[in-house]
């Protein structure tokens, strides 16, 4: 292989790890650090020591048993120790030639028969001894440690590294006196005399100042795309006597809940403004998101506007396109304006009639999955958009809905509903620049469901107890986590599970949902069970939102230590939406330990404890960090690397509040700071 095209493979793996400025490489820091610092004699080691000795070869032979093996011998002067090669190459056999001193490290195994290192790292005895901890990085195939170090070393070197923090503000904040260069260069090679506690859990000094700048370089991003957004202007949407928003509160067949009403007036005076409007709709499984935003959707329509609501899969679209449809349509119809549905499984003919009622206007409410802000979908006079779940969006499909308006420098104003409430710190934190409105109670008539632990080996007590809820003309849901067994997790796929409950429930229609069926089977199996027809449900976890049969009042989830926290409230909002005493078993399979592993007992545990969706989104936060509450903020927005949110409270707080001050005195420090960290990733941040 040419000498050039050799190059290019580092160079790659470089660009695979997102290494490509210097101030990326001198932020790429070790996952842990080897101490090369002193040798140690064999007559003083002890049993299982990572240990560095210096020794001189006096044996190297390849033998045959029990397997092919290079075995070298090694004698440092107090004692012998064996090294075993089980793959080697024949350079590595010359170098480690008989009469060879060597410098060599690796787990020392002590025995009867003396030490043994089994693929100790080797390099001949020469020149001094580091005077700092060797880094270990993270690192890809092709991109060897060697090749890293140097690579990290010269970024720090090369990178910009200086202050940006305004003068004078590291008094209040004592850990903060290091500067960004000297952390960055102790944390690649911290003093063997460090304390490897502070580096392991990252209260180091060191490790503060990289938090600081972190969380400073996220809330500037944030209020400036927050001061970005306010300079935006939105058509001014307001309510009038008389209008759809009144009629569609009297059409209603139930009354509001006080925190519907609230979060409804919160809407309603955003619409009312010029700023876009950029809010968090959030509530519990089943508080009522939807009629929420059906009339924040009358207020538009009202307006003489268009509005848009968008759900990550068909069947939650269509959920919501049912209800609206009951609702607004017998009110728009007399106007001539339609409820209009759009999604990427739409015959050709029906998709062309449908983008023409967008295009014309004639569509006031266009409800669909992601095909709504596809690049031929024409809106004559958007408004508002409404994003349910909005975590599952990609930043840049989000980006690409506010990107509908015709209107120069106007943009619409952006609704987003999750059912996944979002713990205190990370709202702050990663949504700083959003207001967020709470539906903190459930609807009358909602009885609260009882969460039952059953071990996997009661499984036919379980079939029992769904045999006596059809009979009674209640139905049930059987939730399985994976569609086609795999050899490494050995589950009981959701089509052997419908045979066997197919054959156990003689007389009973048991229907089978998941991901990969055809749209119009999936359709017409939720219809069955929507209708009533059809007793029991097994699916996989495409019923995990917006599906609302209130006549279902069992939900089996298998396996139910694999699932998040988060997807297993959801699950079990499906059920209690009637007035039927309702249960959720949770399934459990111990592994061979006979034991459920520590994460998944958390999990399980919060369940039994707590029915309340901010409870459990604490708990969620608590277990597994805040990547998935953020979904698919990820695919542009870095998730902290260095801060943690359950831990850097205060310097969070200190962030927020200096990041306005900054933007207003220091703009020019704050460019940087920006710049240094986020590079051109700030845009997603604005989604």
């Amino acid at each position: 292989m040419p000498a050039a095209a050799a190059a290019t493979g580092p160079q790659k793996a470089l660009a695979k790890l997102g290494l490509a400025r210097d101030i990326d490489l001198a932020l790429h820091l070790p996952l842990r650090y080897e101490d090369e610092t002193r040798v140690t004699q064999l007559r003083d080691a002890r049993e299982g020591d990572t240990a560095q000795i210096e020794a001189v070869v006096t044996a190297c032979e390849v033998v045959y048993r029990p397997r092919r093996q290079l075995m070298v011998t090694v004698d440092d002067g107090t004692d012998t120790c064996v090294l075993r090669f089980f793959s080697f190459y024949p350079s590595q056999q010359k170098a480690l030639a008989v009469g060879t001193k060597l410098r060599l490290r690796g787990e020392l195994k002590g025995g009867f028969l003396g030490w043994q290192m089994v693929h100790p790292s080797f390099k001949p005895a020469a020149g001094d001894l580091p005077t700092a901890l060797t880094p270990v990085y993270p690192t890809v195939a092709g991109l060897p440690q060697a090749y890293l170090r140097k690579a990290v070393q010269s970024g720090v070197a090369r990178a910009d590294l200086s202050d940006t923090f305004p003068p004078g503000i590291t008094e209040a904040l004592k850990p903060l006196v290091w500067p960004l260069r000297e952390a960055l260069q102790f944390l690649h090679h911290p003093t063997p005399d460090v304390s490897l506690a502070t580096l392991e859990d990252r209260s180091h000094p060191a490790w503060q100042r990289l938090k600081a700048e972190e969380l400073l370089a996220q809330q500037l991003s944030q209020q400036e795309s927050k001061r970005e957004r306010d300079a935006l202007r939105s058509p001014a949407l307001t309510t009038r006597a008389g209008g759809l928003h009144e009629q569609l509160l009297a059409a209603l067949p139930f009354q509001l809940t006080r925190a519907q009403r609230r979060v409804g007036e919160e809407i309603a005076s955003d619409l009312a403004r010029e700023v876009p409007m950029h809010r968090l709709l959030q509530g519990d499984v089943g508080s009522g998101k939807t009629v929420v935003a059906a009339l924040a959707a009358a207020i538009a329509i009202d307006a003489g506007r268009q509005c848009a609501l968008m759900a990550p899969t068909e069947i939650l679209a269509e959920q919501h396109f049912r209800k609206l449809i009951g609702w607004l349509e017998p009110l728009l119809a007399p106007q001539g304006l339609r409820v209009a549905w759009l999604t990427g499984s739409q015959r050709k003919k029906e998709r062309t009639e449908m983008l023409a009622l967008v295009a014309s206007g004639e569509a006031a409410l266009v409800v669909g999955t992601h095909a709504v802000i596809q690049e031929h979908v024409q809106f004559q006079k958007l408004a508002l958009a409404v994003i349910d779940e909005q975590h599952r969006f990609g930043v840049a499909q989000r980006l690409a809905l506010r990107q509908k308006m015709h209107e120069e420098g106007q943009e619409p104003h952006m609704l987003m509903m999750s059912a996944t409430p979002i713990p205190r710190t990370l709202a702050m934190s990663y949504y700083a620049d959003l207001d967020v409105s709470t539906i903190d109670e459930l609807p009358p008539g909602r009885t609260p469901v009882v969460t039952k632990l059953i071990a996997d080996s009661r499984r036919d007590e379980v079939v029992e107890r769904i045999r006596a809820q059809v009979a009674q003309g209640r139905q049930v849901y059987w939730v399985c986590p994976l569609i086609e067994e795999s050899e490494a997790l050995d589950l009981t796929n959701a089509t052997a599970t419908h045979a066997a409950l197919s054959e156990a429930l003689p007389g009973v229609m048991v229907g089978l949902l998941h991901s990969r069926m055809p749209v119009a089977e999936k359709k017409a199996v939720m219809q069955l069970f929507v209708g009533g027809q059809m007793g029991v449900l097994v699916s996989t976890t495409v019923i995990e939102v917006g599906v609302d049969v209130p006549n279902a009042s069992l939900m089996v989830i298998e396996h139910a230590e694999r699932f998040g926290l988060s997807q297993l409230h959801q699950l079990r909002g499906r059920v209690g939406r009637g007035a039927a005493a309702s249960a959720c078993i949770l399934m459990y399979s111990p592994g061979e330990s006979g034991k459920v592993g520590e994460t998944a007992r958390a999990r399980l545990k919060a369940m039994m404890d707590t029915a309340d969706g901010f409870e459990i989104a604490r708990r969620d936060l608590e277990i597994r960090g805040p990547g998935e509450f953020l979904g698919s903020r990820q695919s542009g927005a870095p998730l902290l690397r260095f801060a943690d949110l359950q831990t850097d409270t205060a310097l969070l707080d200190w962030a927020r509040e200096l990041a306005p001050r900054m933007l207003d005195e220091h703009p020019e420090l704050a460019r940087r700071h920006t710049a240094r960290w986020l590079g051109g990733k700030s845009e997603f941040l604005k989604a």
